[in-house]
Order: C-alpha cells, then sequence, then structure tokens
C-alpha cells in the first residue's frame, strides 16, 4: 500500500502546479524593469535617418514606448487602438520599429495609418533586448522621471487601455 502512496502524492502535487499555471495569464509576466529607469538608447528615426530619437527628449513627460514591426500580425490587431489612442491626445504614443526593414516599414504606415510623432528604427533588435521584449507587440508607459510603470505585452487592447493604462497615465501626469 505504502508504494502507492508515493507515486499517487507526487502525480497531485503535479497536477496541482498545472492546474495554478492553467489560470495565469501569459500576457502578465512580470517584467523586472517596471519601477526602474527605462534603458537609455539613441536610434535613427524612421522617416528622417539623419535625426535620432532618445528618451531623454522625454524627460518630463509620461509616454508610451511601442514595440511594433510591419511583419507583425498583433501589431495589426492593436493598429487600430494606438490610432484611436493618437487621435484623443491623451498621451503620446512614440514607436520602436522593431527588427525590420525602414522600406516596409514606411509602407505599412502609409497604408494603416500612423499613429506616432516620432517612430525610431532597432533593426537589429539591440534596443528591444535592453528593454526586455518577447516579441511584438509590447508597449510600455514611461513616467515623467523616465521610470518604466507598466508593460503591455502582446496587442493593446480597449478594455486593456480603458481599465489600466489611461488610468495609470492619468495618475502619473497629475503627480
Amino acid at each position: 500500500m505504502n508504494r502507492f502512496l508515493l507515486p499517487l502524492a507526487a502525480f497531485l502535487v503535479v497536477v496541482g502546479f498545472l492546474a495554478v499555471g492553467l489560470t495565469l495569464n501569459p500576457r502578465e509576466l512580470p517584467s523586472p524593469l517596471v519601477g526602474k529607469p527605462a534603458p537609455a538608447f539613441s536610434l535613427p528615426q524612421l522617416h528622417d535617418q539623419a535625426k535620432v530619437f532618445s528618451p531623454n527628449e522625454m524627460a518630463g513627460k509620461v509616454w508610451l514606448l511601442n514595440f511594433w514591426a510591419s511583419w507583425c500580425g498583433g501589431c495589426k490587431e492593436e493598429h487600430p487602438v494606438l490610432l484611436h489612442l493618437a487621435k484623443s491626445g491623451e498621451v503620446p504614443i512614440y514607436g520602436v520599429d522593431y527588427k525590420d526593414t525602414r522600406d516596409e516599414a514606411l509602407t505599412w504606415l502609409r497604408q494603416h495609418g500612423n499613429p506616432y510623432p516620432l517612430t525610431a528604427v532597432d533593426e537589429a533588435g539591440r534596443v528591444g533586448i535592453n528593454y526586455g521584449v518577447y516579441g511584438v507587440p509590447e508597449t510600455y508607459v514611461i513616467d515623467k522621471a523616465g521610470v518604466i510603470r507598466y508593460k503591455q505585452i502582446g496587442p493593446l487592447r480597449e478594455d486593456t487601455l480603458k481599465t489600466k493604462i489611461l488610468p495609470l497615465v492619468r495618475e502619473l501626469q497629475n503627480q
């Protein structure tokens, strides 16, 4: 009888771990960067390669940093949400074109609309690595001091925008 108890107990422990794992949301992976300063970078701009963009230019502002690519299916899904948010003027959204070609990114923005006042180009993906990008799209809320306050993995949706991101943005803007 004892020889059956140990395997049964091990089986129940494994089933317990699986049951807990199935209840977790894979889009809510904890980021070690939340609460820390956003990694510094200087990248060429998509529309004018002679100019660069750096997060230092956003000091004193609350803003979103959105990693995207023309080859990304999730980016196409979230794009109407970004366009709507940009039109509202509540918070500026700066884009980082991730592991993409300049021509394809420009064509994509012309076809689908451009929610970004400025897009930087991370062709090699090094800045994305520093931000811990798992895959595009990913969006970061960055406060006035340049600290990452929230990380959205996967496409932005209206409900996430209304319940998490915009309330956080408003709170940070009033600080």
